[in-house]
């Protein structure tokens, strides 16, 4: 897919839970190769979006296309583009953290998926624990196994639901890193997250979803210009992505 060209699009998304809208009616676009953040309070809906383009969920209304392809009409299509981590580390306890990854480079027909292993380990900082079962990991060695385990590939897109929650400061850093480098690399990243340093560290285009819809979206300085402009007689401050944020959905 060519820079420029649309990853990903929403139109007139729609969800309920028991009746009770969650998503009524999101629509935005995700650019090939670029970071897309989605900021939005607990409970807003970032997570049903994930689901839904990574196919994990039916839409009640509206269209995405994943990679140029339909996420209800062809599913496999968008399932063989993309990988996912989700909020929860999806980790085999039982395996230690190098067969976790191995086990995944081999289901995606990975050559030397024990270097691969190694590779995406040391890059994690687990390479001390490769060889331990990741039952004995704390929370954040999970999360970095997590990621690691869904950066096996070149999948063309990658969705990173809070990727970075429970990670101490130095291991959130060395993931921003790694993210930084698969869209440098033509990799589609679509983030999720409530660091709004994160967005504003790392995204090319950021959107803030509230009550079931993207009440705003643009870069971190379209978005500036939407603050109130700062009343300070000798130097103007910048406002934070936090304070735009706040300023938006309240």
């Amino acid at each position: 897919m060519l820079q420029n060209e649309s990853a990903i699009s929403v139109r007139g998304l729609k969800k309920s839970y028991k009746n009770i809208p969650v998503l009524t009616g999101v629509d935005f676009e995700v650019k090939a190769g670029s970071i897309f953040a989605l900021l939005g309070s607990n409970g807003a809906g970032k997570t049903t979006i994930v689901k839904i383009l990574a196919t994990l969920l039916k839409q009640d209304g509206g269209t995405a296309t994943v990679n140029g392809f339909d996420v209800s009409k062809k599913p496999d299509n968008v399932r063989h583009s993309i990988s996912l981590t989700g909020q929860s580390a999806a980790v085999d306890e039982i395996l230690t953290g190098q067969e976790n990854v191995v086990m995944i480079a081999k289901l995606r027909y990975i050559k030397n998926p024990h270097q691969v292993a190694d590779d995406l380990l040391r890059r994690l900082g687990l390479t001390d624990a490769a060889n331990r079962r990741a039952s004995t990991y704390s929370g954040g060695m999970r999360r970095r196994l997590d990621i690691a385990m869904s950066l096996v590939g070149k999948s063309e897109i990658i969705f990173l639901d809070e990727p970075t929650t429970g990670l101490d400061p130095e291991a959130r850093i060395e993931a921003w890193k790694i993210i930084k480098e698969l869209a440098d690399s033509g990799t589609t990243v679509f983030l999720t997250t409530q660091y709004l340093e994160e967005a504003e560290q790392l995204a090319d285009k950021i959107a803030i979803l509230h009550q079931g819809q993207i009440i705003v979206s643009g870069t971190l300085d379209e978005l500036k210009k939407l603050f109130p402009p700062a009343k300070v007689e000798y130097i103007e401050k910048q406002p934070t992505l936090e304070e735009i944020f706040l300023s938006i959905i309240t």
